[in-house]
């Protein structure tokens, strides 16, 4: 399945935008959002040396027609928040492309990661500059689950070879002790690791394939 981390410059009109502009060393992360219609409900967490005053233009901003501080502490806020122009749900809903929960806001710019079927993520671009969001792509690449790539018995020997050691530079125990540890013989336990880091290697190559244009 393929895995794309975008970056959306927002509309210099639309209010959280604005707002992390105007404090860009203060973040705000989208834990939860669920557009309602026309309207949008949120939960973020803002953090940084400006949170009391973005918290404050979010309280006094006009297209944020409910506004709570749930949390308030000294650099950090949690805040829960209705709008009526959830523009950067619009897209994710007309694409069908599920949002990945946390995403940050931070000076105007949002970074999503989201993992869809080739053809979503095209219509995911093609919503983006429908709602006129200029975005651009920092990755596109295959996901493969773990346990697609090593199998059990792999993956104990693995877990355990980092456990103990013999990963680390230099060495905290030989291949010999490793396979006394796990509890098979030197032999087998260096062709399973063979076999292992063979699939380690060729996953994340095959996987880390980057792609910088939009999605197509």
């Amino acid at each position: 399945m393929p895995e794309a981390k975008l970056r959306l410059t927002i509309p210099s009109d639309i209010w959280i935008g604005d707002i992390t502009r105007n404090h860009p060393e203060t973040r705000v992360r989208v834990l939860a959002a669920i557009p309602d219609g026309l309207t949008g409900v949120g939960l973020a967490e803002v953090t940084g040396p400006d949170a009391a005053a973005v918290v404050a233009e979010m309280a006094d901003e006009e297209e944020l027609t409910d506004f709570e501080t749930l949390q308030h502490l000294d650099g950090e806020a949690l805040v829960q928040f209705e709008t009526t122009n959830p523009l950067l749900l619009f897209p994710a809903r007309g694409s069908g492309t599920p949002l990945q929960m946390p995403f940050d806001i931070r000076d105007g710019v949002a970074d999503w990661e989201v993992t869809a079927p080739n053809d979503r993520l095209s219509a995911l671009g093609e919503q983006l500059e429908e709602f006129g969001i200029r975005f651009t792509v920092d990755y596109v690449h295959q996901r493969a689950a773990s346990e697609q790539v090593l199998t059990d018995r792999q993956r104990e020997i693995v877990a355990t070879a980092v456990e103990e050691g013999y990963y680390d530079t230099p060495r905290g125990c030989s291949l010999t002790e490793l396979a006394e540890t796990v509890g098979i013989a030197k032999s087998s336990c260096s062709d399973t690791l063979h076999r292992a880091e063979e699939a380690i290697v060729k996953s994340f190559v095959e996987g880390r394939v980057t792609d910088e244009r939009p999605p197509a």
